[in-house]
């Protein structure tokens, strides 16, 4: 059991590590392909766009060094491994977003009063290469963003890249029929709009998980009474849940039990494992029994944690 859940684990992070490799070579091409388009078509969104991808490239960079240190093996200094460097790379990623939104609201606003003269027909062609790209990165990353704010965190990037496409394509088609130049900044504050939206989520996620707060999936209430209705459980209380990385939970809690053998107290240990595992999918745990009626006040049981990899 132990050692299929490693493997199934391990097999994801490799399949993650590809699909980031894969599609930070496709943005890098891409944003050269589109610095060198709007250069020659004088077109600002191009630039923009194109610099929107190096930031886009530079993130996805630092998500494929994160996702690559988390599966280093913990240590005597770091003991739960480097499992929170995905963390950081999702919040830096996240803030990133905003920066990026905010470019695009100032240029928008320069754009409102000032609007650039383009050629539409090179945009259009160019931003329809940078469609193609982009949704090419969108289903590299599809399945195996889910359970990782990291991964998550660079779909979001090449997601924004790919709306950045459609309101490039969008504005080259307009300005080319009508010659309407207005529509360029009125597309991009929609644009920063959608990837600000998804910025401020990200953020708040990832701040939660190194604030340690309650995961959003885990209603504290609930677990207390599940663990009451354990058989041998009497009062529960010191109950700490937190994540240490995207699908990692952990808990700690104190319970309190009546004076019985060591034996029957890793009976309730591992009964109170099995159903936060199976209801909470809280996998490690650190359990400290207490017993009112000990001499001592404090029954002393082996706190029995449970593997994080388990």
């Amino acid at each position: 059991m132990h050692s299929h859940h490693a493997h199934e684990v391990s097999k994801l992070a490799s399949e993650r590590i590809r699909a980031l490799r894969i599609s930070l070579l496709i943005i890098v091409v891409i944003m050269v392909v589109e610095l060198v388009g709007g250069i020659l078509s004088n077109s600002l969104s191009l630039i923009g766009d194109a610099g929107h991808m190096l930031v886009d490239a530079l993130a996805l960079a630092l998500s494929l060094i994160a996702i690559t240190l988390a599966r280093r093996p913990a240590t005597s200094t770091k003991t739960f491994g480097f499992h929170r460097m995905e963390i950081m790379a999702a919040l830096a990623n996240g803030v990133t977003l905003v920066l990026i939104a905010a470019y695009i609201f100032y240029e928008a606003y320069e754009r409102f009063s000032d609007p650039p003269e383009v050629q539409p027909g090179l945009m259009l062609g160019v931003a329809v290469i940078g469609l193609i790209a982009n949704i090419a990165g969108i289903w590299l990353l599809k399945d195996v963003r889910h359970g990782s704010l990291n991964v998550r965190a660079a779909f979001l990037h090449i997601f924004g890249d790919t709306i950045s496409s459609v309101g490039v394509i969008v504005a080259a088609i307009v300005i080319s029929l009508t010659g309407w130049v207005v529509i360029d900044p009125i597309i991009a504050v929609f644009i920063g709009c959608i990837i600000l939206l998804g910025a401020v989520r990200l953020v708040r996620e990832s701040s939660d998980i190194l604030l340690e707060a309650v995961p959003a999936h885990i209603q504290m209430d609930r677990v207390i009474e599940v663990l009451k209705t354990v058989p041998g459980v009497d009062e529960t209380h010191d109950i700490h849940v937190w994540t240490i990385t995207s699908g990692l939970y952990a808990l700690s809690a104190h319970l309190v039990i009546a004076d019985q053998s060591v034996s029957r107290s890793a009976d309730i240990v591992k009964a109170v494992n099995t159903r936060l595992a199976e209801q909470f999918s809280i996998r490690h745990t650190t359990l400290q029994l207490e017993c009112e009626s000990c001499p001592s006040g404090v029954f002393c049981e082996m706190n029995l944690p449970r593997d994080i990899h388990e």
